[in-house]
């Protein structure tokens, strides 16, 4: 899937890019029982959690098991200081939940094994039977469990991205637009059906070119707000899309 990077800053007008981003606010805190930052902790861990449910099947875990150290890892994680292995300086979403997650793997599990999933507390309702669905539909193929995790990671970003710039368009009273013209997100220009585009949303074919280029633009904008939303800083952006942008290319 060919996305390309967006050289353009965000829109004036709008909130700064980092001061509320949520993996900032974390690190920020590094305080598990300040209320913004355990609200931004859970709101990543709700919208990445399947990754890390992959690399778990992945390494070799069955799947109930996978889903009893899913759901208890993530009880552990909002439990437990575990923001304490990490820094400001490396502090990427992607890399800590990875290495929290083998931590937990390696010391937790035999503690948690004999214990109600998550110690009783579901503190992230995960959509295990899903997860398990997926995860058979993986494409077949020699990857261990760190390529599968980001594949998967950089999927979840995608589809972040597309979750927002849905939202965006269904608060603007724009649903049916935004299904037209989601298709052909990445289409190559010389294979956008523009006329039959114009005719379905009763316009002219100079409006869905200016359209789709408006759609494109946006997407890329927002792609870029939900990895910032991962990272520590604005110096980690560009990288972070380069490393995104590598692993979607293998596919």
């Amino acid at each position: 899937m060919a996305i390309q990077e967006s050289t353009t800053p965000p829109r004036s007008g709008g909130p700064p890019l980092f001061l509320t981003t949520r993996w900032s606010v974390v690190l920020a805190a590094r305080d598990p029982a300040g209320p913004d930052a355990a609200r931004a902790l859970e709101t990543l861990c709700r919208t990445y959690w399947y990754p890390l449910y992959a690399f778990v099947r992945g390494s070799g875990h069955s799947p109930h098991d996978a889903q009893d150290l899913t759901q208890s890892f993530f009880a552990v994680l909002l439990a437990k200081d575990y923001l304490r292995v990490v820094t400001p300086e490396k502090g990427r979403f992607r890399t800590f939940l990875r290495m929290a997650v083998k931590r937990f793997l390696v010391n937790e599990w035999e503690k948690q094994r004999s214990q109600k999933r998550g110690g009783g507390q579901v503190l992230v309702p995960l959509d295990t039977e899903l997860a398990e669905q997926r995860f058979q539909a993986e494409p077949p193929g020699p990857l261990g469990p760190d390529d599968i995790y980001d594949r998967r990671w950089a999927l979840a970003l995608l589809e972040e991205t597309m979750n927002r710039l849905a939202g965006e368009f269904a608060d603007a009273g724009r649903t049916e637009e935004f299904a037209r013209l989601k298709p052909h997100l990445t289409a190559d220009h010389g294979q956008i059906p523009y006329a039959a585009i114009a005719t379905a949303g009763h316009t002219t074919e100079g409006a869905a070119r200016v359209a789709i280029h408006r759609f494109r633009k946006r997407f890329r904008e927002m792609f870029r707000a939900v990895i910032a939303d991962t990272v520590a800083g604005p110096e980690e952006v560009e990288a972070e899309i380069r490393h995104v942008l590598e692993i979607l290319s293998r596919g």
